[in-house]
């Protein structure tokens, strides 16, 4: 399975960008897709996943701000982030699993198949 992630870019802070995430996998409907990111001199942190079933879990402090949905047709996972803001500055990871455990979702060491990063810079 590979991943690309796409749609990084710097934005001003109360703006908005939406991240891709395109799985080249034809089963892809059965894989569970998270979205990582990792700021200068910081561990890498979890920021949502949509599972295999579309149901999602948001890190608490992007919860009501991002939104993470799933076209199957297209193999795409999306991020959509709006009032963004200068602490969400990092390189955002997409990530994908397919025996995923439930109550792991939030532990990047779980997951299977890793695309690149792209870099989210929100400016003040």
């Amino acid at each position: 399975v590979q991943l690309q992630a796409s749609g990084g870019g710097t934005v001003q802070a109360g703006g908005s960008l939406s991240l891709h995430c395109e799985a080249s996998v034809s089963t892809f409907s059965a894989y569970t897709v998270g979205w990582f990111r990792q700021a200068p001199g910081k561990e890498r942190e979890f920021v949502a996943v949509i599972r295999y079933n579309s149901n999602t879990l948001y890190a608490d402090s992007v919860k009501g701000r991002f939104t993470v949905t799933r076209d199957n047709a297209k193999n795409t996972v999306y991020l959509q982030m709006n009032s963004l803001k200068p602490e969400d500055t990092a390189v955002y990871s997409c990530a994908a699993c397919r025996s995923c455990i439930l109550s792991s979702l939030r532990n990047s060491r779980h997951y299977d198949y890793w695309g690149q990063g792209t870099l989210v810079t929100v400016s003040s």
